[in-house]
């Protein structure tokens, strides 16, 4: 069952990647656009001159301000799957799994900081979806801490009656 989430999850996330890649491709016949949605571009070369200048990632970038749908399904079945990897990594360690899912919510809550600047109201989706998955990570990583915590405590009292 695991592996035929992780191989959906997979499919999933290779079309969106494709697709978001594609819609965002449009980058290269707006011009106008290229000084505020070319961050990795600006990063590497400077400014943008010409479209042979703009980077590939910028395509994301693009996307997820424009026609966010396949930026957010990528996004979320990514997550997914970083979730079910930590999942299958951490089966016997609870509380690997749990210190895992911490620094995943820690890592999606810093993306969303740098998408919450986003200038569209169709930007703002994939920071609401990052957020609401860093939350989702943060409670099921605490109740799955405290759960542990609880049954070792359970354990403890047993063996000292």
């Amino acid at each position: 069952m695991l592996l035929i989430q992780f191989v959906t999850a997979t499919i999933l996330c290779f079309f969106s990647t494709f697709f978001a890649w594609y819609e965002g491709s449009t980058i290269l016949d707006n011009p106008w656009e290229w000084k505020y949605s070319t961050p990795f571009s600006q990063l590497l070369y400077g400014e943008v001159h010409s479209a042979s200048d703009i980077s590939q990632l910028d395509y994301f970038i693009y996307a997820a301000k424009f026609q966010p749908t396949f930026p957010a399904i990528m996004v979320i079945s990514s997550v997914y799957m970083l979730i079910l990897i930590g999942y299958y990594s951490f089966k016997e360690r609870y509380k690997w799994f749990a210190y895992y899912l911490f620094i995943l919510a820690g890592g999606l809550s810093i993306l969303s900081y740098f998408i919450y600047i986003s200038t569209t109201l169709r930007g703002e989706i994939l920071f609401y979806i990052c957020i609401v998955s860093s939350v989702l990570c943060l409670a099921i990583a605490t109740i799955s801490y405290f759960q542990i915590f609880n049954r070792n405590t359970n354990n403890k009292q047993i063996f000292l009656k």
